[in-house]
C-alpha cells in the first residue's frame, strides 16, 4: 500500500511540474534562428544555429534554447573563432523567453495566419535584454504551428556583451569592420 501511494505521490509531483504542463515542443529539424553580418563595410553574410528548442505551455509561456556553441557561418576556422571568442563555446547559451495570448493561437483554424506582438526577454551569456518582436503565425493544422519573425529583430553586439569578442574577430582575420548591429530572424515549428 506504502508503494502504491507513493507511486501516486511521485505521479502528482510530475504532473504538477512545468515540464509535464507544456504542450508544445518545436520540430528542431524545422526550427532555426539565422543572424546576418558586414565585414569590411561591403561583404554581407548569414549564419545560423544548428541547435535550437523551445517550448510553449498552455499558458503561453514561451521558452526558446539556442545553444551558442552550434553557430555555423560555413567556414569552419570561423566557427571555431566564434565559438571561443564571442560565444565563449561550452559555457554560453541564450535563451528567449516570454508569453503568447494562446487564446488567439487555439482560435485559428488550419490554413489562418495572423501576426501577432511578443515581449520576452534574451538572456545572452548571462546577459538579459528586453526584445519586442512581431511574430507571424501560421496554424499549418490541429497540432502544429509555424512562428517566424515578421520583420528583422535588430541586436546590439554591445548589448549582448560581445564587442570584445568582435574584436578579437576583427584581430584574427585582419578585417577593418564589423557591423556592430546584428539582424536576427527566427522560424520555429511547434508540435502537441
Amino acid at each position: 500500500m506504502k508503494l502504491i501511494s507513493k507511486a501516486i505521490f511521485a505521479t502528482s509531483l510530475m504532473l504538477a511540474t512545468p515540464a509535464f504542463a507544456e504542450s508544445w515542443k518545436s520540430v528542431d529539424a524545422e526550427s532555426s534562428v539565422a543572424f546576418g553580418s558586414i565585414k569590411s563595410d561591403t561583404v554581407g553574410e548569414v549564419h545560423h544555429f544548428t541547435k535550437v528548442s523551445g517550448t510553449v505551455s498552455d499558458a503561453g509561456n514561451l521558452n526558446i534554447n539556442i545553444d551558442l556553441a552550434s553557430v555555423e557561418t560555413n567556414i569552419d576556422i570561423r566557427n571555431e573563432r566564434m565559438g571561443e571568442h564571442v560565444f565563449k563555446a561550452g559555457t554560453a547559451t541564450a535563451t528567449l523567453s516570454g508569453e503568447i495570448d494562446m487564446e488567439e493561437v487555439n482560435n485559428m483554424k488550419a490554413g489562418d495566419t495572423k501576426v501577432i506582438e511578443i515581449q520576452a526577454t534574451l538572456s545572452f551569456a548571462g546577459i538579459d535584454n528586453d526584445i519586442d518582436a512581431n511574430m507571424l503565425v501560421a496554424r499549418l493544422d490541429e497540432n502544429r504551428v509555424l512562428v517566424t519573425t515578421s520583420d528583422f529583430i535588430m541586436l546590439s553586439t554591445e548589448d549582448l556583451g560581445i564587442d570584445t569578442g568582435i574584436n578579437k574577430l576583427m584581430e584574427l582575420a585582419s578585417l577593418p569592420g564589423i557591423t556592430r548591429v546584428t539582424p536576427v530572424s527566427a522560424r520555429m515549428v511547434f508540435e502537441k
